[in-house]
């Protein structure tokens, strides 16, 4: 081994979950300030994009399992962010986000920009821009079902 050609250390998952608990909760900190956390942030920018949408495919959008989703729905909905309604077919379920959630969602994008302004300089944009492009890789190179849409920055 020489230092041209590293062979990995420790677990890939641990260091991964190690990152994604520092920068959520970066990110946590600065969404408070709207009353949001980051996943409710993202997912309530979801629905605002792509609604009315069905809890499936905003599963798939954001590679979500339905239980963290279903939680995470439950928390915007008592909150009266969201609503759901019954689709085009009466079985499937269609989610909105409300009035009051398209203005919590505007407020904490106030909130999200500090967040992401504060990661760009602290670690440059420059390394930003590799990093995003390395995890869409990754994503992409690692995921069960290709096919499945890329979550879009909001």
């Amino acid at each position: 081994m020489t230092a041209e050609n590293p062979r990995p250390r420790g677990c890939t998952n641990f260091k991964l979950r190690q990152l994604g608990r520092v920068v959520a909760r970066h990110y946590d900190d600065h969404l408070a300030q709207a009353g949001l956390k980051g996943t409710q942030y993202s997912l309530l920018s979801q629905i605002v994009a792509f609604g009315p949408v069905r809890a499936g495919e905003l599963a798939r959008r954001m590679r979500l399992d339905n239980s963290t989703l279903t939680r995470t729905l439950d928390t915007l909905e008592r909150h009266d962010w969201i609503a759901r309604r019954a689709g085009a077919d009466g079985r499937s379920r269609l989610i909105e986000a409300t009035a009051a959630g398209r203005a919590r969602r505007d407020e904490a994008r106030r909130c999200w920009k500090q967040a992401q302004q504060a990661i760009n300089a602290r670690i440059g944009e420059a390394e930003v821009v590799r990093l995003h492009q390395l995890l869409d890789e990754l994503t992409e190179a690692l995921d069960d079902d290709p096919d499945r849409d890329t979550p879009a920055a909001r």
